[in-house]
């Protein structure tokens, strides 16, 4: 099974374009895990062309807030350039599963610094604004960061079970039920009977 971990920074935010949905904002840049070759890459728009493939092969979209943010706003490129529907690919969103589970939502950095002890680089209005100030750069690493730490927030979910995240001064736990998270579908064939 071919999976992309993946984290989008966007142009601008959704006070600037009137809505709430994701797919009304820009992309600035996509930063990409990939499990087949180890490799994390980033793209600006202008490089998507080279980036799609990876997407075309994935079997698993690996996200933090993919279902309802990441791949509604990649989507809206990827369909313009007739690419296909990038909701038809199986998609982890652990946020979700961390919702599903424990009832709320609660930000990535939270997770990161009760599960590994670590913050994250940024956040996303500071990318917004370093889009404004032509500091791709910054975007990039602060991006590659979160993919980073996404995949290390999956990977020890699907080994533990359970996140960790911090509230205030205290850590709580968070059990997980991951044994649908590699299952590949299976192919259910019919038996036609005359």
């Amino acid at each position: 099974m071919r999976k992309i971990v993946f984290d989008i920074e966007t142009r601008n935010i959704f006070s600037d374009v009137g809505s709430q949905n994701p797919a009304d904002l820009d992309i600035s840049l996509v930063g990409v895990y990939d499990y087949e070759t180890g490799l994390y890459t980033s793209y600006v728009q202008e490089e998507f062309e080279l980036m799609w493939p990876l997407f075309e092969k994935a079997d698993q979209l690996i996200t933090y807030n993919g279902d309802h943010f990441d791949i509604p706003l990649l989507n809206k490129y990827f369909k313009k350039e007739g690419r296909g529907d990038l909701s038809t690919i199986k998609s982890l969103d652990i946020l979700k599963e961390i919702r599903n589970a424990y009832g709320r939502r609660m930000k990535l950095d939270q997770v990161a610094e009760g599960t590994f002890g670590v913050h994250k680089s940024g956040n996303g209005l500071e990318a917004v604004a370093w889009w404004r100030t032509g500091e791709i750069e910054k975007i990039r690493k602060y991006c590659l960061d979160d993919v980073k730490i996404t995949k290390d927030v999956y990977e020890y979910a699907l080994k533990n079970k359970k996140l960790i995240f911090k509230e205030g001064p205290f850590n709580k736990e968070i059990k997980l039920d991951t044994k649908h998270w590699e299952l590949v579908e299976e192919i259910k064939t019919q038996s036609l009977f005359g």
